[in-house]
């Protein structure tokens, strides 16, 4: 379009009202089918705005492992759309030579004529119906893509191949392993590592004791019960910290109006 002139759009033409009908693929390859004439069907106006296929071209031919002869739904109610405030207008091309009736097109290599703008927007759609049920069926099976049997002489080798069991599951087992089972150290051992671990933090989580101590969970269980509390809520809800006695910083303003 780039090379072509400007297209005048002043005229007649302009002024043509037209219909953008949106039609079903299948439909608009059997209006490729039409006579000379191009009469493909009839229009229907009144309460509901209707288009009927001729009969000639409701027979259709599927191509496939076997051809079958069935025919298209000829009824097609229009769903109809206002434009809005769109402007859109239609435009028609021929090929240089040919002959132009219409005062607006464009003289050049290719004609390109306004035929008019589009007053309203509407939506072909077939009635459900058998026929258009094993038209569907046979637009459906026609996309879909072939199998293919092949005989193989010899096995394909690809690079994955199945393990059993992965490098991350073995890495984690031979570290269970090497850590062994959990064996309940000297109590004063376990305290001093409690208390070496909240001096660094006032909060810690039962599990993160679990890994700092290495300690069964009721064994240690049974010294934080003795050496600290479980918060139940707040913001360090079900968190452990140190009781009163055994903290080495000084208590905050709110625990001192708390006490009595």
């Amino acid at each position: 379009m780039s090379d072509q002139k400007e297209v005048n759009l002043s005229g007649v033409r302009q002024n043509k009202g037209v219909w953008l009908v949106k039609v079903p693929k299948y439909l608009s390859q059997q209006w490729e089918k039409a006579t000379e004439k191009g009469e493909v069907g009839t229009i229907s106006i009144e309460k509901y705005v209707c288009f009927t296929l001729n009969e000639e071209l409701a027979a259709m031919t599927a191509v496939g492992e076997k051809e079958e002869s069935l025919q298209a739904p000829r009824e097609y109610p229009f769903t109809m759309h206002t434009a809005g405030a769109q402007t859109m207008a239609v435009f028609s091309q021929t090929d240089a030579g040919q002959s132009h009736t219409n005062p607006l097109t464009l003289m050049g290599a290719a004609g390109i004529s306004l035929e008019g703008t589009v007053l309203h927007r509407a939506e072909c759609r077939p009635v459900v119906s058998d026929s258009y049920m094993k038209v569907k069926r046979l637009q459906v099976e026609s996309v879909k893509p072939r199998r293919l049997v092949q005989q193989l002489d010899r096995a394909v080798a690809t690079v994955f191949k199945p393990v059993a069991n992965h490098d991350f599951n073995l890495e984690y087992e031979k570290k269970k392993k090497s850590e062994g089972k959990m064996v309940r150290a000297d109590r004063q051992q376990v305290l001093d590592l409690l208390f070496s671990a909240f001096e660094k933090h006032q909060y810690y989580s039962f599990k993160d004791l679990v890994d700092i101590t290495k300690q069964p969970v009721t064994y240690l269980k049974e010294i934080m019960r003795e050496i600290g509390v479980c918060n139940r809520k707040g913001a360090h809800k079900c968190t452990w910290e140190l009781k009163p006695e055994y903290r080495h910083y000084q208590p905050s303003e709110e625990e001192e109006q708390k006490s009595p």
